[in-house]
């Protein structure tokens, strides 16, 4: 299953778990398609969790490339942003932050202010507002 996945990691013993899973393993995070030390895990974790979790990060990697035309890291709300965008164009703010986890009732402006942060950096047409409704756009 993770066979074709190149993982990176500078801790032993992630990389004798990863070998074991049978995972092709990277000596540079430049090579890799996941850098699992950028990862925040939560341990203990099951091997089920652990290769959705890989499976799950290589996805959105691909979609950062896809997006911004090379690998991008970003802060970890910005992160949240643009993958669901990604997959759900055209929604509203509401529903962005619903699917965030942000809850409704919060007040918050942590979502608007990471998409103005995604904006200032990457250009205001990273993130495209038409009639309320929000998409990714081109960088």
């Amino acid at each position: 299953m993770l066979e074709n996945i190149k993982v990176y990691t500078s801790d032993k013993y992630w990389n004798h778990i990863f070998s074991d899973l049978g995972v092709t393993l990277v000596d540079s995070p430049n090579l890799a398609d996941v850098n699992f030390d950028d990862i925040e895990l939560n341990a203990p974790i099951s091997v089920d969790d652990l290769q959705s979790l890989i499976l799950e990060y290589f996805e959105q990697s691909d979609i950062m490339r896809n997006v911004f035309g090379r690998d991008v890291i970003l802060p970890k709300l910005q992160h949240k942003i643009i993958v669901v965008l990604y997959n759900h164009p055209n929604i509203t703010m509401h529903e962005l932050k619903d699917l965030i986890g942000v809850l409704p009732d919060m007040t918050t402006h942590a979502v608007e202010n990471a998409v103005y942060q995604l904006r200032k950096v990457y250009g205001y047409d990273i993130i495209q507002n038409i009639d309320g409704r929000y998409k990714i756009g081109r960088v």
